[in-house]
């Protein structure tokens, strides 16, 4: 979706409230309007973060002409990346910024970024102003039957010529919306009343920006050309929030960015609110937050981060419902209510789990362990305290490891680092030591280019048995250190999707006003390929759940690259790499005849096929066409899958939801003498414990890990002489 308000831009890097002063400058429609000026604290501190990315950066780029042509198309597409305020007439007149800026910051000169703000507030305010006085007048006259479209991504329109075809984007845009809540089933005499509440806000928002918005707007046009991970954190935003992070202790445990107009899930903080609650999903878009059982929601469409995520945050044990466009919805602009509990994320809720999968196997059946690991954790205070049972996700895992073994029996382990997206990195290491007799794990370039390693230095006992790791799109950092060791050892098959990517190491340094978060390392695997960029592609691949294209390092603008360097001697386990093209043949096989593995691969293409859509129509009945569409083709997967496994057929979708909410009902129904909590909480529970049974990615898992045994199990054998024959004297 497009940005025409360009507010969260500005939101996205967590901007402040306060009123700033300044000179004045007479807008178009006649009106004064207040300009921002940036200080001699902000000259100073723009100087002093040039020097330390020149110097610091892994990139090792300079400052000079060819950067500042790049900043400054960044800066105006931070702006209006919807190209929604400013024509082309204005991008000719920045034009004579383009190779003076690096010249200009150097000497902690900023007045090409502050003119060009200013010039965007002036359009910003009259927009919006321009749009409340006309809103119910527009919505009154505007005509659902007349063919024409709406472009999804407002980066593919070129600037616009003049003012009349600015007007005419945002009469479109405004239509979409209009269209939209009416597709949402709101009443018509309330949906001006919406629009011109949420631009009210809007507005409100665009006359409180300050000179530290602006610099942190500017700082980070130019940092995000280093690395996406490199970042100006304003004064305000480091004490009280910082968007690549998660929300309070004391909230729903999810990192939320903005994208667009809307707040945007990223991924969610395991064994979190959220995360135990099991409706809110990565790319989930949030449009409305209401406090209680039964709050009025406020529409948060457009609303800057920051107080999006004070209405979100708040005590614990107190409820927050959130009113959400669903990245997976069967049908296009469907809003569903994600009812949530807030609580604090505790380390022992994170701990590793251990489960045991039956396989089937001929006349017999296989038990293989899993292992589910959310997070690389380590309670460091305690340890620094010398408490000898602190936790940490290698200790616990060598617990676990010792019961499967020893207890359950296992015939092998699956170490499931779905959505794992890091954390300890000396955790990482040492649980790589639990599988492999001893060497290094990681490689960790700095930007002097010095290489150091780490890993398990000294010889000792290890789980020598069969091992799979499974990973996705959400797995990253520390599970790619630990995924890539077992893949370059051949210690393990590793299954899944790509992993995220991310193989770089940030620090941060303080700042005349504020702090600079900059990457200065890279990791690198044994082999000595990079997790960046490219992550850690499985040796047997699973349909991808998350779009490449939004998700993961390779999805970011000016991300660093994948590259190599030397690799690191070390032993090899095992010929995994014979095993694989077998193991994959029988995957295959097996996949084609699994009625839940074809649903997951036909949701994964009508998911594809939806993403191809780069225009919406403006016409009504050619828009509930397109949604009909959309969920005759849900209907057939679902209803595809039903036959193969010989359930009733549904009629519509609807009919689904009406099974599922009666379930609801008669569960919290049968709980005697409890609250309405408890009996959610019992009803997630057993929703969590049927999406395990169905967890047809963990199963194959398992299924794969036997394949593996049993293919070495013949080749041993086939390799092993026959005993001679007893003979009789």
């Amino acid at each position: 979706m497009n940005n025409p308000t360009a507010l969260l831009r500005l939101a996205r890097r967590g901007l402040t409230t306060t009123i700033a002063s300044g000179l004045l400058l007479v807008g178009s429609a006649g009106h004064a309007l207040a300009t921002i000026e940036y200080s001699d604290a902000q000259r100073e501190t723009m100087v002093d973060m040039i020097e330390q990315l020149e110097e610091r950066h892994y990139a090792k780029l300079r400052y000079d002409d060819e950067l500042s042509s790049q900043h400054l198309d960044n800066y105006i597409n931070s702006l209006d990346s919807g190209r929604m305020f400013f024509t082309a007439a204005d991008l000719a007149e920045f034009e004579r910024y383009r190779t003076v800026m690096d010249d200009d910051l150097h000497k902690g000169r900023l007045d090409a970024g502050f003119n060009i703000f200013n010039r965007f507030q002036q359009r910003l305010e009259q927009r919006l102003e321009n749009v409340v006085d006309t809103l119910p007048s527009a919505v009154a006259t505007m005509d659902f039957d007349v063919e024409e479209d709406y472009l999804l991504d407002g980066k593919e329109r070129p600037w616009a010529a003049d003012q009349a075809e600015l007007d005419d984007r945002w009469r479109r845009h405004l239509k979409n919306q209009v269209l939209s809540l009416r597709m949402a089933d709101k009443p018509q005499e309330e949906i001006a009343e919406t629009l011109e509440k949420r631009y009210n806000n809007q507005l409100k928002r665009v006359k409180q920006y300050n000179n530290q918005d602006v610099f942190q707007i500017y700082a980070n046009a130019l940092t995000e050309l280093y690395d996406p991970h490199t970042n100006y954190l304003s004064p305000r935003r480091s004490e009280n929030f910082n968007i690549n992070m998660s929300l309070s202790l004391e909230g729903i445990g999810a990192v939320l960015q903005l994208e667009d107009e809307y707040t945007k899930v990223v991924r969610l903080v395991p064994a979190g609110p959220a995360d135990k609650q099991g409706e809110l999903q990565p790319s989930d878009r949030i449009v409305g937050v209401a406090q209680g059982e039964d709050g009025e929601f406020e529409d948060v469409i457009g609303w800057r981060l920051d107080e999006v995520v004070e209405l979100i945050r708040g005590p614990k044990g107190s409820t927050v419902r959130l009113q959400v466009m669903a990245s997976k919805a069967a049908k296009t602009g469907e809003r569903k209510v994600v009812t949530i509990v807030r609580n604090k994320v505790k380390l022992e809720e994170q701990s590793a789990q251990k489960k045991v999968l039956e396989v089937p196997n001929g006349d017999k059946v296989m038990k293989v362990g899993v292992i589910d690991i959310p997070a690389f954790y380590i309670d460091f205070d305690a340890m620094r305290r010398g408490e000898k049972d602190y936790k940490s996700t290698t200790r616990d895992v060598r617990k676990l490891l010792d019961e499967l073994q020893n207890e359950d029996h296992v015939d092998g382990v699956v170490i499931d680092l779905r959505n794992n997206g890091g954390g300890s990195l000396q955790e990482a290491n040492e649980l790589t030591g639990l599988f492999i007799e001893y060497g290094p794990t990681v490689q960790i370039r700095h930007s002097s280019r010095r290489v150091w390693r780490d890993g398990k230095r000294l010889r000792g006992p290890y789980y020598e048995g069969p091992m799979v790791v499974l990973i996705n799109r959400l797995s990253a950092s520390a599970s790619e250190i630990f995924a890539g060791a077992i893949q370059d050892y051949q210690r393990g098959i590793i299954v899944g999707d790509r992993s995220f990517g991310k193989g770089t190491v940030q620090t941060l340094i303080p700042l005349p006003e504020g702090q600079l978060k900059l990457t200065e390392s890279k990791f690198y695997r044994i082999s000595g390929d990079s997790t960046q960029h490219r992550g850690v592609v499985p040796d047997v691949t699973f349909p991808a759940l998350y779009d490449h294209e939004e998700i993961g390092e390779s999805a970011l603008d000016h991300a660093l690259n994948w590259d190599k360097i030397n690799p690191v001697r070390h032993r090899r386990y095992q010929d995994i790499d014979d095993l694989v093209p077998e193991v994959t043949r029988l995957f295959q096989e097996r996949s084609l005849h699994n009625p839940d593995f074809v649903f997951l691969e036909d949701q994964v293409e009508l998911a594809e096929a939806s993403r191809e859509i780069k225009s919406l129509p403006l016409n009504e009945s050619a828009r509930r066409a397109l949604v009909d569409q959309q969920d005759e083709k849900a209907l057939a997967i679902e209803n595809k899958r039903r036959a193969a496994l010989g359930e009733e057929l549904l009629t519509s979708l609807d009919e689904e939801e009406e099974v599922t909410e009666d379930l609801a009902e008669e569960d919290t129904g049968n709980v005697e003498n409890s609250s309405a909590a408890q009996g959610e909480e019992q009803l997630a529970t057993a929703e969590d414990e049927a999406a395990e049974d169905h967890d047809v990615l963990l199963t194959e898992a398992g299924n794969i890990l036997v394949d593996a045994l049993l293919l070495q199990e013949r080749r041993f054998a086939a390799h092993t002489p026959n005993p001679p024959k007893e003979q009789v004297d």
